[in-house]
């Protein structure tokens, strides 16, 4: 078990792991230092992988932007969107430098943009006096949690804060999919701002029905890859004497594999993804733009977008499900 160089055939190159070093940003000053060995790969860069795994975040957040900017998604996820970027900016130059002020821009904003995440879910469908009085508090609690975090710089008091504002994000939102898309628990207030003919309720129930189906795939799968990015993590922790002998056993770049903290950016940093585009879709339907907006994830390896369905003709209409029919942009919202 101890010697994982038996594992891999001796045919495959391989370059030494150079011994940990100096670097350009040293001395280390931050109260967090992960499994990766420090400054062995170049002196510009404290944790070489760590650090290259939150151009993942950088893609993606561009990609999202854009795809906001171009399907005319709600503004509140362009924001939410520029947060996911300076999370994985913030990561970036943390694992590069390995300076407290950096950790901070790292984890903070991992608060902050969930802060956005919990407005836009909350915030929904109510009057300004209370989605202002919501803003008030949730910039409140970002500044206490900053305060209170760089008094007491234990890392475990930011964890359990950005857990427990995820989950309540994550549950307040499937509450909301399900009693204002579900047929089956679609509330009175909903179906009562809107009316249909008999005819006409049955497609969009059924329509519904495959939409909600399609979003807990999403949930499932996007929330599989977060914990499986955590579960990664953890063991990263646990074994990494053990990591670090098996990397210099069998060398650059096989060793890279088994660098847990980097498989956390690459997934949570999916999974993230995965939880903001689900929002965009949620949003549009809770708009009643179901027949406006689909969501396109054509397998399992991709990524999921949601866009604007193509027009059906000259008369401007959106294309709605099997029979063309668009009524999402009359509805009355709620």
């Amino acid at each position: 078990m101890n010697d994982m160089a038996a594992i891999i055939p001796s045919w495959l190159p391989s370059i030494p792991y150079p011994p940990a070093q100096d670097g350009r940003w040293s001395p280390v000053t931050s109260t967090l230092n992960w499994c990766e060995e420090d400054y062995y790969a170049t002196v510009y860069a404290a944790e070489i992988i760590n650090t290259l795994t939150n151009l993942l975040f950088m893609y993606l957040s561009a990609k999202g932007i854009h795809n906001c900017l171009k399907h005319g998604h709600d503004k509140v996820f362009i924001v939410t969107f520029i947060g996911y970027l300076l999370v994985g900016t913030g990561s970036f130059l943390f694992h590069a430098s390995l300076k407290y002020p950096m950790q901070l821009v790292d984890e903070l904003s991992m608060i902050y943009t969930t802060c956005l995440m919990c407005y836009a879910t909350f915030s929904y469908g109510k009057s300004k006096v209370y989605s202002t009085v919501l803003a008030v508090s949730l910039v409140g609690l970002a500044l206490f949690i900053t305060l209170y975090y760089h008094y007491l710089q234990d890392p475990t008091f930011h964890q359990n804060a950005y857990a427990l504002l995820t989950a309540i994000v994550l549950v307040r939102s499937m509450y909301v999919m399900e009693v204002n898309i579900r047929p089956k628990f679609r509330s009175k207030e909903r179906q009562a701002a809107n009316p249909l003919p008999k005819a006409e309720q049955a497609r969009e129930d059924l329509r519904d029905q495959e939409i909600v189906r399609k979003m807990w795939t999403m949930i499932g799968w996007g929330l599989s890859i977060f914990l499986g990015g955590f579960a990664i993590w953890t063991l990263d922790n646990v074994y990494c004497s053990n990591l670090r002998q098996w990397r210099r056993q069998i060398g650059m770049p096989w060793g890279f594999v088994l660098e847990g903290h980097g498989w956390w950016h690459l997934m949570t940093g999916t999974g993230a993804y995965f939880y903001i585009v689900w929002g965009i879709w949620l949003r549009h339907c809770l708009n009643y733009k179901q027949d406006d907006y689909m969501l396109l994830w054509p397998a399992w390896h991709t990524l999921p977008v949601v866009v604007r369905k193509p027009k059906s003709g000259a008369n401007g209409h959106a294309n709605g499900s099997a029979n063309g029919h668009a009524n999402g942009s009359t509805k009355k919202r709620i």
